[in-house]
């Protein structure tokens, strides 16, 4: 058996299901691709139940819970109570309040969403689909929210009827000035988008106006395909919702021809179905399945699309999903079931994005704000801010095309951990973990330092401790000189048996504060030096 370090290359390129061991570095690893964080207790299920079962629970779709009126300057909903089917008040000078706690509340209800996801894959998918749509809020939340809910709701389902959806999304409808479009003036915003990110991909550029898979010629005819379509609601006093609208008048008529690359294809007259018939039109090219599976693989596997992955992988993933007629979850569960995705070359290749950096220390801690409302919906609220200051704010990707570390060759996610952002991350490590978390009005919210430890299989045992550690939070492992170093943190000079003793002196009597205070203070020094380690900065 060659050791680790010697297998550098995938030895599988393609979708062939995994028939190797399946042990706790396997299921932690497939954990670690598909949730914000993961337990011991976890990876323990995911090793007894088995791969394909483990897939079955990830694939389940959880409950899906709406944000909540927290604030006093909501006005219009309850105390506790969803804003998402609720009016605006009648002055512009309430109207702007209501905005602002309402974008707040979004805020707070993502990080939370987040925070106490339940054990499957929809969350990533959901932020998945943020970065590859990649709209920002709009003026009224009432549109974002509905935006989020139909990527959360269909982050599994049909990707063409997603296309469809998305394209009349309100909340998209003003991000690409689709509102805008109609016959007077086509606007040609998301058409272009559409096709160079959205679906088929642009492609090498072969001349002026032409591209690889479509020319300017097709941006400018799918502009008046999808002219006259608007939006009504926003901000209404009367209207509970907001809505897209079709104007037959607004609408540029007459038949549209596309390029040679659409196979010159018209797209007939057709109104309020012309839009829909067009999108047909484009998800008929093989291009669009690569052009989406490209982007799920980075999310998943590697960002290093390499000409074998290309040739072989991402072939086979877009063979699958035209056979599925563009339903992503059996694409996707071939991914995590191949052989491919358990090579070791893949583990720990992506370093994590700032949402995976913060909840992957919180939610493998066990560690959620337990306060009111008010108070939970506050600590929320930081924890989105520190993830916009280290980069990603879910709410506002910084351009149309998402979040660079998932398309800029050549960093890709190396650009989450440039000098500015990685102090940033160690200062939010230390800050969670020693220093006393987040205070809100003298509440205070930190990780659940004596909760962790006791999740752990053996507690008692200082060189337990930090193997599960390193299980938890270690792609690849640790050398044994870092463990020691770790152990002797934890140890602080004191021999194994300390600990031991020290552990059932504090399980005996938990409410002994100053026990409670030594153990804890070890396991905070030791997860502040883990957080901050290199091999902690990947899945």
């Amino acid at each position: 058996m060659k050791p680790e370090e010697e297998i550098l290359e995938p030895e599988v390129y393609s979708l062939a299901p995994y028939t190797g061991p399946w042990t706790s570095i396997e299921a932690a690893h497939l954990l670690r691709r598909t949730q914000f964080g993961l337990t011991l207790q976890q990876i323990e299920d995911a090793v007894t139940n088995g791969l394909d079962a483990t897939i079955t629970q990830l694939m389940t779709a959880p409950t899906f819970e709406e944000p909540l009126a927290y604030h006093s300057d909501e006005t219009i909903a309850n105390f506790g109570e969803s804003w998402v089917n609720s009016v605006y008040p009648g002055t512009e000078a309430e109207i702007f309040k209501t905005i602002n706690v309402r974008n707040a509340s979004l805020g707070a209800w993502l990080m939370e969403r987040v925070n106490r996801e339940q054990p499957n894959i929809y969350e990533k998918m959901s932020l998945f689909w943020q970065n590859h749509f990649a709209a920002e809020l709009t003026a009224d939340p009432r549109a974002t929210y509905a935006y989020f809910h139909l990527m959360r709701t269909q982050a599994l389902g049909n990707f063409k009827q997603l296309m469809k959806d998305i394209t009349i999304d309100p909340c998209m409808l003003v991000f690409l000035n689709g509102a805008e479009n109609n016959k007077f003036s086509p606007n040609e915003n998301f058409a272009r988008e559409l096709l160079e990110l959205y679906t088929i991909g642009k492609g090498p550029q072969i001349g002026v106006g032409d591209y690889t898979n479509y020319t300017e010629a097709d941006i400018a005819e799918g502009a008046k395909i999808l002219t006259g379509w608007t939006i009504a609601g926003f901000l209404s006093s009367t209207a509970t919702s907001t809505s897209a609208v079709y104007y037959p008048e607004l609408h540029y008529t007459g038949d549209k021809t596309l390029s040679a690359k659409f196979g010159s294809q018209t797209v007939t007259e057709a109104g309020i179905d012309e839009y829909a018939n067009y999108i047909d039109v484009i998800f008929q090219q093989a291009e669009t399945a690569r052009h989406i599976c490209r982007k799920l693989y980075r999310w998943f596997v590697n960002y290093d699309l390499t000409d074998q992955v290309e040739s072989t992988v991402i072939g086979e993933m877009a063979t699958l999903m035209i056979a599925n007629d563009y339903e992503v979850q059996p694409v996707v569960e071939a991914l995590l079931k191949s052989q491919h995705f358990y090579d070791l070359s893949v583990r720990g290749a992506i370093i994590k994005s700032p949402l995976e950096y913060i909840f992957s220390i919180l939610n493998s801690t066990g560690s959620a704000p337990n306060f009111d409302l008010d108070v939970n919906y506050q600590m929320y609220l930081e924890m989105y801010y520190v993830s916009e200051a280290l980069g990603m704010g879910y709410l506002a990707p910084p351009s149309v095309g998402g979040w660079s570390a998932y398309y800029q060759a050549p960093n890709y996610s190396k650009s989450w951990v440039n000098s500015s952002y990685i102090k940033l991350r160690f200062d939010m490590a230390s800050y969670v973990t020693l220093y006393g978390g987040i205070n809100v009005n003298g509440n205070r919210f930190e990780v659940n330092h004596l909760g962790f430890l006791d999740s752990l299989s053996v507690p008692g045992d200082p060189n337990q401790v930090i193997a599960d550690m390193v299980t938890l939070f270690c792609p690849k492992g640790l050398p044994q000189l870092q463990k020691d170093t770790l152990k002797a943190i934890l140890l602080n000079g004191l021999p194994d048996f300390e600990w031991t003793l020290q552990y059932n002196e504090y399980q005996a009597n938990p409410s002994d504060q100053a026990t409670a205070d030594a153990i804890k203070l070890r396991i905070a020094l030791v997860l502040d030096q883990m957080f901050k380690l290199p091999e902690f900065q990947t899945i």
